[in-house]
C-alpha cells in the first residue's frame, strides 16, 4: 500500500511488517497526520522486502516472531536492504526485531537474552547528549516490551537506553535508531497481541520479567497515551534525518515548495 503525501510526491519510507499484530500502528498514524509518504511491505501476507534503499527516503523494520539469526530468505533480504540504506545514508528505524537486525547489519551480535521480557517496564535514558535529543528530558521511561533476544550495541554507536532485564534497550548511530522495545503499539494492537499469544504468556508466567495478560492490560489506555508521547518525540527526531534526505531530493528535482507542509510541521 503506497500512501501519497498531500503536498508533493517524494520517495516514500519503506516499512517492513512481519506479523499482523505487530504492524506500524501509531507510527502509521503519525506519518498520516503529517502527510509523510510511506509504503508498507507486509511480509506476513506474502510481500517481498525491497533490496534497493535508493527508492526510499528511510527504512523502518518492525517486530517479528522470527529471530534475526534464523536464516530465512526474507530476513537475508531485509539485512541487505539495511546495509544498502547504511551505504546510502538513508535513516533506519528499528523496533525490537528491527533494532536487532540493524545491530547485526552494523556488525553487532544478536543472541538470546538471559530472560524473556514481555509487558510494561521501566528503562533508563543514558546521559549522552544524543539520548536527550532522541528521547527528551526524562531519565526514566515506561515502554512496552516483547522479546526473547537482545542485540549488542554496534561499534561506533551509543547506548540510548538500558533496563533491568535487558541491558541494551536502544542505540543510535547518526540518523539510525535501534530499539529493543515497541513505540508503535496501540491499545488495540496490544489486546490483539495478548489474545493471539496467550499461550506464550502462560508458558513464561513464572518469570518475573513476563507480565500476565491482566497486568499488561491494566490501565492500558493511560499507559499507551504516555508511550505515544515518547513516540512523538522519537519519530519527530528520526524524521528530521529523513527530511534532510527529502530536502536534498526536492532541491535536486527543483521543487522548492514541495514538501514544505509536513517539513514545517515537524519543526
Amino acid at each position: 500500500m503506497l500512501i501519497t503525501p498531500r503536498c508533493v510526491l517524494v520517495k516514500p519510507i519503506a516499512i517492513c511488517r512481519h506479523e499482523a499484530t505487530q504492524g506500524p500502528g501509531y507510527l502509521q498514524s503519525f506519518l498520516d497526520k503529517h502527510g509523510v509518504p510511506y509504503r508498507v511491505f507486509a511480509i506476513d501476507a506474502g510481500d517481498t522486502p525491497p533490496r534497493c534503499a535508493a527508492e526510499f527516503s528511510g527504512v523502518v523494520i518492525l517486530g517479528s516472531n522470527a529471530g534475526v539469526n534464523d536464516g530465512l530468505a526474507w530476513i537475508k533480504r531485509e539485512e541487505a536492504l539495511l546495509k544498502d540504506a547504511l551505504r546510502l545514508e538513508r535513516p533506519i528505524l528499528g523496533h525490537c526485531f528491527g533494532g536487532q537486525l540493524l545491530s547485526k547489519s552494523l556488525g553487532g551480535e544478536v543472541r538470546r537474552n538471559s530472560v524473556p521480557q514481555i509487558g510494561w517496564g521501566k528503562v533508563l535514558v543514558t546521559k549522552f547528549d544524543e539520548a536527550r535529543q532522541w528521547l527528551g528530558d526524562k531519565r526514566e521511561l515506561d515502554l512496552f516490551h516483547w522479546h526473547f533476544d537482545t542485540f549488542e550495541v554496534p561499534r561506533g554507536a551509543k547506548r540510548m537506553l538500558f533496563g533491568y532485564y535487558c541491558m541494551n534497550k536502544g542505540f543510535a548511530l547518526g540518523p539510525h535508531l535501534g530499539l529493543q522495545s515497541h513505540l508503535e503499539v496501540t491499545a488495540q494492537s496490544i489486546r490483539q497481541w495478548c489474545a493471539e499469544d496467550r499461550q506464550v504468556l502462560q508458558q513464561w508466567q513464572a518469570q518475573s520479567s513476563v507480565q500476565s495478560e491482566a497486568q499488561i492490560l491494566h490501565r492500558l489506555d493511560e499507559k499507551v497515551a504516555v508511550l505515544h508521547q515518547v513516540a512523538d518525540h522519537v519519530y519527530r527526531q528520526w524524521l528530521g534525518g529523513v527530511s534532510g534526505a527529502l530536502h536534498a531530493h526536492l532541491v535536486r528535482t527543483q521543487r522548492p515548495n514541495g514538501g514544505a507542509g509536513w517539513l514545517e510541521a515537524l519543526k
